[in-house]
């Protein structure tokens, strides 16, 4: 019997990797991968080990039945399998999900955790996610869903109430949605909000604006995914500390 070993592959720089994950990608049999790593860490990784399992051209996606499946009977070929995500695998990553099948086929796994884009994209473009005078808690929420709909599990109205930094991955569809939720929810408009686009990678790219502007701001400045998105009081600090911010992709001044 093989091991699947759920692996982070973190923000998208390659030099992010964590040494476990980058020993597993260079050990490993094969490598179950979608788009989110990025291409410098696919690249790395020899064709003939690797296997997309994420959208491809078209519109057309591998379901995770198909995923969970193909870790199963690869595991059972006796074959050593990385299960490669974007950021950390257990923060919107379905990490969880493909956990537990594992667990109910009797798949030995191993989770490898890596650094989430939640926080490495907004460090990187000079934005703390908390602050002691400004932001004491930090919500992270999927942007995929639509707050006006009955069923969503995002409760913007108490996001909005609970104050602190709002992080909003894959959101960027979504923000005039979202936005206005929070604004309708109580949200002072004048809120500092910043969207970066491809954190950590090169072409990473950082706009920022109001709670009220920032839908203007992403259009103007043609902001698209991946992208995340910073609410809150924290969102100013990049324009107090960007003169002097030494990462190389941390964004233009």
């Amino acid at each position: 019997m093989g091991t699947v070993y759920l692996v982070g592959s973190g923000p998208g720089d390659p030099e992010l990797l964590t040494v476990k994950a980058k020993r597993l990608l260079e050990e490993a049999d094969v490598v179950l991968h979608d788009k989110l790593p990025g291409p410098e860490i696919l690249e790395s990784i020899p064709e003939e080990r690797r296997e997309d399992v994420g959208k491809r051209a078209g519109g057309e996606r591998t379901p995770q039945s198909a995923i969970n499946e193909r870790m199963v009977e690869l595991a059972r070929e006796g074959k050593e399998v990385v299960r490669l995500k974007g950021g950390d695998p257990f923060v919107f990553g379905r990490g969880g999900e493909e956990a537990e099948y594992l667990a109910a086929h009797e798949i030995p796994f191993e989770v490898v955790p890596g650094i989430t884009s939640a926080v490495a994209a907004p460090a990187v473009a000079g934005i703390p996610v908390t602050h002691r005078e400004a932001a004491s808690s930090v919500s992270v929420v999927t942007g995929h869903e639509d707050p006006t709909k009955a069923e969503s599990a995002v409760d913007w109205e108490a996001l909005a109430a609970t104050g602190g930094t709002i992080v909003v991955l894959m959101g960027v569809g979504r923000l005039p949605d979202y936005t206005e939720a929070l604004r309708e929810a109580g949200l002072a408009p004048e809120t500092p909000v910043a969207l970066i686009e491809r954190g950590t990678r090169g072409g990473q790219r950082v706009a920022v604006g109001t709670l009220e502007t920032i839908v203007s701001v992403r259009d103007e400045a043609g902001i698209e995914p991946p992208a995340v998105t910073v609410i809150g009081e924290v969102a100013a600090t990049r324009e107090r500390v960007i003169e002097f911010l030494a990462n190389e992709s941390g964004g233009e001044p």
